[in-house]
């Protein structure tokens, strides 16, 4: 297979300004991959624009130079410094100046200055069956599954590449015949109560992950629909622990009325029958800390808290001091809503600290501790939180995290799988 573009494709390419640069890299990017065409997309969510070093900025910075603007509608994920003044960031000169400067070209380009990991939450929610460019795994993972939209997992800085030319390659899941799922993973055997409990979907993720890698699954046995921020846990989890780009539950999303319509074949490839037994291993698995007798502090919101999160936190606080901090991740969309609400206020008064535009598991936020423990309920913190922070992780429910926060030691309640 060769790729094929239009005049008007290559008339782009053939150009000398930055938005000849971004075709060229599209272009690129789609014969490596193998792609015959290049598709137009809807829209584009940028996971680029996080500073991890200075090639970052200057890329960024030579297509605003050559005049490069986004084609298409481009939210922006999480950057490395929190600009709504909420949190205090440890990033020191020069790196904290060219992360300003990476996070300003982005603007400059036409991004919307979103700074989020879950656009989706933010009113960037693409049609079902439109063909998008998203970068960031969870981001990517709900816009497949949950929106029915379709992307491929575009990284730096491929993203920005795609939102400047509007174009993406015709390859992977933009194809709906590479959507279809080949096995079944059924949790029909696990408790009512635990698939109820908001503890169970990043364990179910973190275990689907680990099963599937990167093929495409099918849940089953789930009997009602868990809520839109469930979803958005199990599926950060599962891209974490795995490669998934693209989950089914029957009965819930989109693609998914029931297993025979979505089945590739007449039969799943595999069946991964759910155990209590795994479910438990899967939960203690996301924690690497062993029995400490304090904690350092509290993390949620990978991917950023929803305001119906927030609420649930404050209703779990009720007003109490924390003995450690918890910090809060979450987006612009929720931060307005808190401080219009007096919630922020009220929050911060407990010690809680609000991180907004960024988190802390990819700048560096909280102390540095060694030996530092802490909790989450987030199956993607505890998945990166160890290698980017160097604190060890507790997993466990938003309820024991606040009850742990407030005693400053560890508290448990479990829920049988």
């Amino acid at each position: 297979m060769s790729l094929t573009l239009s005049q008007e494709e290559q008339a782009i390419a053939a150009g000398k300004d930055g938005a000849g640069m971004a075709m060229r890299i599209v272009a690129e990017s789609a014969r490596l991959l193998g792609a015959e065409r290049l598709i137009r997309i809807a829209s584009a969510h940028i996971d680029g624009a996080l500073y991890h070093g200075d090639s970052g900025t200057l890329f960024a910075e030579q297509l605003v130079e050559g005049g490069a603007r986004v084609a298409v509608r481009s939210t922006l994920n999480v950057g490395a410094l929190d600009l709504t003044g909420c949190s205090r960031i440890r990033l020191e000169e020069p790196q904290r100046g060219m992360a300003r400067r990476m996070m300003e070209a982005y603007r400059e380009l036409g991004c919307e200055q979103s700074w989020t990991c879950a656009p989706y939450q933010a009113g960037h929610r693409p049609a079902r069956g439109s063909d998008v460019a998203w970068g960031e795994s969870n981001a990517v993972v709900f816009c497949n599954s949950v929106l029915g939209a379709r992307t491929n997992r575009y990284g730096d800085f491929l993203d920005i590449a795609c939102a400047i030319t509007g174009r993406a390659p015709d390859y992977g899941l933009h194809r709906p015949e590479n959507r279809r799922a080949r096995l079944v993973f059924d949790v029909s055997g696990l408790s009512s109560s635990f698939l109820a409990s908001e503890i169970a979907w990043p364990v179910l993720g973190s275990l689907y992950g680990r099963e599937v890698g990167n093929a495409i699954g099918v849940v089953t046995g789930v009997a009602n629909h868990p809520g839109e921020d469930a979803l958005k846990a199990f599926g950060a989890a599962a891209a974490s622990a795995g490669a998934v780009g693209l989950f089914h539950i029957a009965g819930v999303t989109p693609e998914a009325p029931d297993v025979e319509t979505i089945l590739a074949g007449p039969e799943p490839e595999a069946v991964i029958r759910v155990t209590p037994e795994m479910a438990a291993k899967a939960r203690a698995g996301l924690s690497t800390a062993a029995a400490p007798k304090t904690v350092d502090a509290v993390a949620i919101g990978s991917p950023h808290l929803s305001q119906a999160e927030f609420d649930m936190l404050e209703r779990l606080i009720a007003g109490r001091r924390l003995a450690v901090p918890i910090y809060a991740c979450t987006g612009r969309h929720v931060l307005s809503s808190l401080e219009r609400n007096g919630q922020r206020k009220a929050l911060e008064a407990s010690g809680v600290t609000i991180v907004a535009d960024t988190c802390v598991v990819v700048t560096p936020i909280m102390p540095e501790l060694a030996g530092g423990v802490l909790m989450t309920n987030s199956g993607k913190f505890a998945h990166y939180a160890p290698g980017n922070t160097g604190y060890a992780v507790l997993y466990a429910s938003l309820a024991d995290c606040v009850e742990s926060a407030i005693a400053g030691k560890p508290r448990f309640t479990d829920i049988a799988a």
